[in-house]
Parts: C-alpha cells; sequence; structure tokens
C-alpha cells in the first residue's frame, strides 16, 4: 500500500501523510488500539508473530479483520514502521535475534514491577534496554504515557488544545516520522529530547496508572501542552 492523505492540524494547516505498512509485535489491548485506529486511518497493519493461531492474534483479526499476519522477522522485513508492544519482560527474548536493518522501532512498552513501581529499579529506561536488544534499529519511545483508553479515541472535542504525545529518542529523523504517526491518532506531539529520558516518561505512565487502575480514577484524561 502506497499514497498519501491530507489531515488538518490544529485548524492551522494541513500535512500530508503517507499511507504506510506498519507491523505490530505484540497485539493485545495497547497494541491492538494503536494498530485498529491506525488502520482505520488507512494504514496497512502486519500482526507480527510466529504463532497465527495464539489467542491474542485469533482476538485481534476477530475485531479487525483487515489485520495480516506474518512471522515476527517477515512481518519487520515488509514494514516501513514497527510497533513493540509486548509485556516489556518478553522484549529481550523477542528482540534478541531479529535484524531490523536501521528501520524504526517505537517502544510502547514499560517496565512495571511490584506494587507499580518501575520494574528497571529507575536505574535506566526500558527503551535504552530496548535499544540494547535490537542495536540495529532506531528505537523511539512513543504511545506510552496513557491507557489503551486514549489509543482507542485521542479526542477531546470540548477542548481547542490536543492531547499530548511525548516521545524520546536518539535519531531525529525517526522521531520526526513517528511524530507524523501521533499527529494522524490526533495527538499534539511533545519531542522530550534522547532516549534516556524515556526513563521519565515511564514514570508517567506508572503515575497514570496508579491513579486509574489501582486508585479508580476514571480512563478518560490526558496531559495538555500549553506554552506562553
Amino acid at each position: 500500500m502506497s499514497g498519501f492523505k491530507i489531515i488538518e492540524y490544529k485548524n492551522q494547516y494541513k500535512l500530508s501523510i503517507k499511507i504506510m505498512k506498519l507491523a505490530f509485535i505484540g497485539i493485545g489491548n495497547v497494541g491492538f488500539a494503536i494498530a485498529d485506529n491506525l488502520q482505520k486511518k488507512g494504514h496497512e497493519i502486519i500482526v507480527a508473530n510466529n504463532d497465527p493461531t495464539s489467542e491474542t492474534v485469533k482476538k485481534a483479526l476477530a475485531q479487525n479483520p483487515n489485520f495480516s499476519v506474518n512471522t515476527i522477522q517477515e512481518a519487520v522485513n515488509q514494514a516501513e514502521l514497527i510497533f513493540l508492544a509486548t509485556p516489556f519482560n518478553a522484549n529481550e527474548e523477542i528482540l534478541k535475534d531479529l535484524k531490523f536493518g536501521g528501520k524504526i522501532l517505537i517502544d510502547c512498552t514499560n517496565p512495571v514491577g511490584a506494587g507499580i513501581s518501575h520494574g528497571l529499579k529507575s536505574e535506566v529506561s526500558g527503551s535504552e534496554k530496548v535499544q540494547e536488544y535490537a542495536p540495529d534499529a532506531k528505537v523511539v519511545k512513543a504511545f506510552t504515557i496513557y491507557g489503551f483508553e486514549n489509543f482507542i479515541d485521542s479526542s477531546y472535542p470540548s477542548y481547542n488544545v490536543k492531547p499530548l504525545m511525548m516521545i524520546a529518542g536518539n535519531d531525529a529523523e525517526a522521531k520526526s516520522i513517528v511524530t507524523i504517526m501521533s499527529t494522524d491518532m490526533g495527538f499534539e506531539t511533545l519531542d522530550t529530547g534522547n532516549l534516556d529520558q524515556a526513563l521519565h516518561l515511564e514514570h508517567m505512565t506508572l503515575l497514570w496508572v496508579k491513579m486509574v487502575r489501582r486508585d479508580g480514577h476514571h480512563p478518560n484524561f490526558v496531559w495538555a501542552k500549553l506554552e506562553r
């Protein structure tokens, strides 16, 4: 699939968005919410799984039969962007033998430990570990800081500001492409800096998760950027 579509940005100007082929390693709540949103925007989705009969794959295809399925490495080979949306503890085993060839790997995972703590004791970000596991990928932290509910639907039509998506990564061009995907999903994107900033984004995710999953706050809230 190829081509472009035009979307309006902040009621000010329009962006030309390339229709892209996207692979998803992990298609649970977060992965499916992002993939389904982007498929409905016109992007082609490949579910990357070495077991096409797994329950998560079958559930995803039942919910959106427009997805295709391929082995993880073949999906990586075919895709223009790869999303990682697995449980963090599975990342090393999944990534260690994959070849990315310099492609962008969007890290949507979070290391979560006991009591909704940081699973790496806040000594290093999960994204830096992902970069270590996939040294030939351009890793960008994105599509965290919220639960899956805000990836299903990011719209807050009563406000004149867009919900904010914060990203981090070491490669400026990779971040610019991830920003296009984020814009397509309805977010304003803030580049927070290099990949070590992902540690702070992971703490923002933990804050959101503790508020919602532990303490009963409703999930329909986001961060926004106000700049003077």
